[in-house]
C-alpha cells in the first residue's frame, strides 16, 4: 500500500485546491500519467502518479485544499493486503478547507477530535506540522481553532503545554447597540481583530454584516490566486508609501513602425510585436541609468537591495487571477524576443500552464490595461518591488506642435513608486527618460 504525499509544489507554496482527479476510486492508475491537477496561488499544475496500482482512496473532492505533506491517494501496489485497502478507504475524511462563514451569528466550531484508531489528515502549515514533529507531538490530534479548523502554531503550543485540545477563541460579542443580524462573526475573526487593533494604532476592524438579511447573496471562498493577489496588496499598502507620477508619451512614430514591422513579421518570429515589449526594453534603459527604481528595501536590517539584473514582470489577467509572468534577463534581449516571450508566458498563463519559476525573480513589473480601455491608473506595486508602470489605452489626441494643433498617439503612463526609496524628482526624471525614448522609435533600436 502506498500513500502518495502532496509534494512541495515551489517555493513559499503551502498548498493546493483540487480541479481534477484523472483517477477515480477502484480504479487503476499507470505510473506518470496524470493523477490530479492541482490550483496553487502561482498557477495549476497536473501532478502525474508516482507509481501504478490500484486506486483505494482518494483523499479530498474538487474544490477541497490540500496541504503539502498531506496524503493526496493511497495507492495499492501490492505491498499491502486486502484489510489495509479497505482500511485506507475508511480513511478518506479530509478536513474540509477555509469555508464560508454562516451568515447567522455564531462562532465556528472547532474541528471534530480525532477518532481512536483512525489517522485524521487536519489542515496546517508546513511550519506549523514541522514545530509539532519538533515537539514530538501528532498534529493530526490537535484542535485547530483556525479558519475551517486549521492547526496553528498556538494550537501546537497549547496542547504541548496543556496535555490536551485547545479551547477555541471566543467570538466578539456585538455591541448593544447593533442589531445581531448585521454581525457575522466567528473567533478567528476575534483573533485576528484583536491583533491588529493592538499593533496599529486607531486601528478598529468590525465584522462583516450579514448581507443575506436584505436579499439573496451568493459566497464563494476566495482560494488559489485570487487570495494570493489579496495578500499581495494587502502586505503592499500597508508596508509601502505609494506616490505616482504620470505623464504622456508620444508614440505615433514608435506605433507606425512597430505595426510596419508587425505586418512585415507575419508568420514568423516578432509576429506579435505589441507596443509592451518596446515599452519594456525601454524600462530596461531607464533602470539602468536609475538603480533605485530597480531595487527592494529591507525594512528590518534597514538596507536598500540594489539589483545588478533586469527581470521585467507583466501583469497578465487569467481569468483566475491575476498573474505576473516574469521575462528574465531583458538588457540582453532584443524587443522582437522580448515580444515573443511575452506572447508565449501570457498564453500560458492564461491555460494555467506557466510553472512558478517562470513568475519569480522580478525585480520591476509593468501592468498594461490599454487593450481594456481606460485613460489612466493608480497601480499597486508588486512587494517586494519599490515600483511598478502602468499603462493606459494609446488614443489619437489634439497636441500642440510648433505652434500648430495636431493629432497624435498619446500613451498615459502612471508610475507608482516607494517613497522611502526615491523621491518625486527621481520619479520625474526616470519617467521623462521613458518618455523620450518611447517618443522616438531610433533611441529603442540603439538599445537592442
Amino acid at each position: 500500500m502506498f500513500e502518495f504525499i502532496l509534494p512541495d509544489l515551489g517555493e513559499g507554496i503551502a498548498e493546493g485546491e483540487i480541479l481534477k482527479w484523472h483517477v477515480e476510486e477502484g480504479g487503476t492508475v499507470v505510473e506518470d500519467e496524470p493523477l490530479v491537477d492541482i490550483e496553487t496561488d502561482k498557477a495549476a499544475v497536473t501532478i502525474p502518479a508516482p507509481r501504478g496500482g490500484k486506486v483505494a482512496a482518494l483523499k479530498g473532492k474538487v474544490g477541497d485544499i490540500l496541504n503539502v505533506g498531506d496524503v493526496a491517494v493511497v495507492i495499492d501496489d501490492g505491498s499491502g493486503d486486502a484489510a489495509a485497502v479497505e482500511e485506507a478507504a475508511a480513511e478518506k475524511t479530509f478536513a474540509e478547507p477555509d469555508a464560508p462563514v454562516a451568515a447567522a451569528a455564531a462562532p465556528v466550531a472547532a474541528a471534530p477530535a480525532a477518532q481512536p484508531g483512525v489517522r485524521r489528515p487536519v489542515p496546517a502549515a508546513p511550519a506549523t506540522r514541522r514545530l509539532a514533529r519538533q515537539l514530538k507531538i501528532d498534529i493530526n490530534v490537535v484542535t485547530g481553532t483556525g479558519p475551517g479548523g486549521r492547526v496553528t502554531p498556538d494550537d501546537v503550543h497549547r496542547f504541548a503545554g496543556q496535555g490536551g485540545a485547545p479551547t477555541p477563541p471566543a467570538a466578539v460579542a456585538p455591541a448593544s447597540h447593533t442589531p445581531a443580524r448585521e454581525i457575522r462573526d466567528d473567533g478567528a475573526f476575534a483573533e485576528f481583530a484583536a491583533h491588529a487593533s493592538s499593533t496599529i494604532p486607531f486601528l478598529e476592524i468590525e465584522p462583516m454584516p450579514d448581507f443575506s438579511a436584505d436579499g439573496p447573496v451568493e459566497v464563494e471562498p476566495l482560494r488559489s490566486i485570487r487570495r494570493k493577489v489579496a495578500r499581495k496588496m494587502v502586505t503592499s499598502m500597508a508596508l509601502v508609501p505609494h506616490v505616482a507620477h504620470m505623464d504622456d508619451a508620444d508614440v505615433t512614430e514608435l506605433e507606425a513602425f512597430r505595426r510596419r514591422e508587425k505586418d512585415r513579421r507575419a508568420g514568423g518570429s516578432g509576429e506579435k510585436l505589441t507596443l509592451l515589449a518596446f515599452v519594456i526594453k525601454a524600462i530596461t534603459a531607464g533602470l539602468k541609468a536609475a538603480p533605485s527604481f530597480n531595487a527592494s528595501l529591507d525594512p528590518f536590517r534597514e538596507e536598500l537591495i540594489y539589483k545588478k539584473y533586469y527581470n521585467i514582470g507583466f501583469a497578465a489577467d487569467t481569468g483566475r487571477g491575476l498573474v505576473v509572468p516574469v521575462v528574465h534577463g531583458t538588457n540582453n534581449k532584443s524587443i522582437v524576443q522580448i515580444a515573443d516571450e511575452i506572447a508565449d508566458k501570457a498564453g500560458r498563463a492564461r491555460e494555467g500552464q506557466l510553472p512558478p519559476d517562470e513568475m519569480r525573480g522580478g525585480t520591476f513589473t509593468i501592468t498594461n490595461v490599454g487593450p481594456l480601455g481606460g485613460t489612466a491608473l493608480l497601480p499597486t506595486i508588486n512587494y517586494p518591488e519599490v515600483a511598478i508602470l502602468g499603462m493606459g489605452k494609446v488614443q489619437e489626441k489634439p497636441v500642440v506642435r510648433d505652434g500648430e494643433i495636431v493629432i497624435r498617439k498619446i500613451l498615459p503612463l502612471t508610475l507608482a513608486f516607494d517613497h522611502r526609496v526615491a523621491d518625486g524628482a527621481d520619479a520625474a526624471r526616470f519617467v521623462g527618460e521613458l518618455v523620450r525614448q518611447l517618443s522616438d522609435p531610433n533611441l529603442l533600436l540603439l538599445e537592442t
